[in-house]
């Protein structure tokens, strides 16, 4: 996250003040709801319990208790770390989702945590004796503990030096462990907090948004079998819970339907950097693995860079060191590679498998005729150098006159790299750029 592109600065003073009216809406709104909810659970029969038989090995550390506690003043201090009112405002409605969240959880699927925790003394006993005049031991799962620890990592990690990220991280891994060491949360509580609050940061992004586009019958089809795994996922960690795990893969499955469903791209919050949200990255893991194994095992069999025409070269993802001093990337479901860490990198995601549209393909052709006339060399790569990047090749030829028509461009494309793919409706919206740029000209 440290690369991200904060917006413009706000000033500080009607930042402070805004955060001070967000905090005084937050304060009343988690101790109503979480603690209505608390007591109405407490009066519900047969709430049951989900426990592991390892967690009876789980210690109890009285200490922990000051970690535990810490977040409440972490969670109003992250309110005024913000600089500009889209973040602070994007932050607060993500803490107000939190809360929901935790609180539907708790309505929904009631859960007792089923210890017993041994009396205490001393400061830290006064902690918990506090704690357990406001927290009955019935809103479990999802933690909203582990989702605010969460979002306020998300919230503090960009605003801080790098040594002292180490530091922040540390303690909030502190955090998360106190739920479970001052005998407050089951693993299972701790898993679907985790789950929970990646989903609250990433239908609420603080840099980006959502925006629908019309997709095509490739992209419906697709769609509909990324649904159709989803489903099957389901249905088998609903059949055999000692499957459970397979929640995770569903959920990512899913949410690429989502993007070849209308979504696009924002599905994987591919920032400029190349890099993913920590919340995609989090949420998508099983698929965006799976991509780059697939890529990797592809790969195998196809030159890792073909040069095209004047210093212009695409090939897959770079899983070696790469020549060129300048690197566009169109891939949208690989995050950057760490062989370009000190490349001219920038990148234009673009869905695998489904052209793009018209105007994705003029931003990475204006794009990338710009960096090949600053640095007189540069790769074009996707995941496996056969479309999209063939695509934009073709595109850039025709754009330098070194191709007169778009079926030439593709042939000349092909002819340095024979395993090239571009199936009738990339070579539609090639041609539909070449009529309009050459009606501009």
């Amino acid at each position: 996250m440290s690369d991200c592109l904060l917006p413009a600065h706000a000033p500080r003073r009607a930042l402070w003040w805004r955060g001070v009216g967000w905090l005084a809406l937050l304060g009343p709104l988690f101790f109503i709801t979480y603690g209505q909810v608390n007591q109405f659970t407490a009066g519900r029969e047969n709430i049951g319990s989900v426990v592991f038989d390892w967690e009876q090995h789980i210690p109890f550390l009285p200490w922990t208790i000051v970690p535990y506690w810490s977040i409440d003043l972490l969670y109003g201090l992250s309110l005024f770390v913000c600089t500009s009112f889209r973040e602070q405002t994007r932050h607060a409605w993500r803490l107000i989702a939190a809360s929901l969240v935790a609180c539907a959880g708790f309505l929904l699927f009631p859960l007792k945590f089923s210890f017993v925790r041994p009396p205490g003394d001393g400061l830290y006993g006064w902690l918990f004796q506090q704690l357990e005049m406001f927290d009955l031991p019935y809103n479990q799962a999802p933690s909203l503990h582990i989702m605010l620890a969460w979002l306020l990592w998300l919230r503090f990690w960009p605003h801080l030096r790098p040594a002292w990220r180490a530091v922040m991280s540390g303690w909030f891994a502190l955090i998360a462990v106190s739920v479970l060491t001052t005998w407050q949360h089951h693993a299972i509580d701790v898993v679907t907090g985790l789950l929970a609050g990646a989903l609250v940061s990433y239908a609420i992004p603080v840099h980006g948004g959502w925006r629908r586009v019309t997709p095509d019958a490739r992209g419906r089809r697709l769609a509909r079998r990324y649904l159709t795994a989803a489903l099957v996922c389901m249905l088998i960690a609903l059949w055999f819970p000692a499957c459970w795990l397979l929640w995770w893969p569903a959920i990512a499955l899913a949410l690429v339907a989502l993007a070849y469903a209308g979504l696009g791209v924002a599905v994987f919050r591919k920032r400029p950097s190349g890099q993913l949200s920590p919340s995609a990255r989090l949420l998508l893991m099983p698929c965006l693995a799976g991509a780059k194994l697939s890529a990797r095992w592809f790969m195998r069999r196809l030159a890792p860079v073909s040069d095209v025409a004047h210093g212009l070269s695409i090939g897959g993802y770079p899983f070696g060191a790469v020549s060129q001093p300048a690197v566009l990337d169109l891939s949208a479901e690989l995050a950057r590679s760490r062989f370009l860490r000190r490349k001219d990198y920038h990148c234009v995601p673009m869905l695998d498998l489904v052209a793009p549209d018209v105007r994705q393909l003029d931003s990475a052709v204006t794009l990338a005729d710009t960096l090949h006339q600053r640095h007189g060399a540069l790769l074009i790569h996707c995941a496996l150098g056969l479309s999209r990047s063939a695509l934009v090749a073709a595109a850039w030829l025709l754009k330098r006159g070194l191709a007169a028509t778009p079926a030439a461009a593709c042939e000349q494309v092909r002819h340095h790299r024979p395993q090239v793919v571009l199936p009738a409706d990339f070579l539609k919206v090639l041609e539909q750029w070449h009529n309009q740029n050459t009606t501009i000209r």
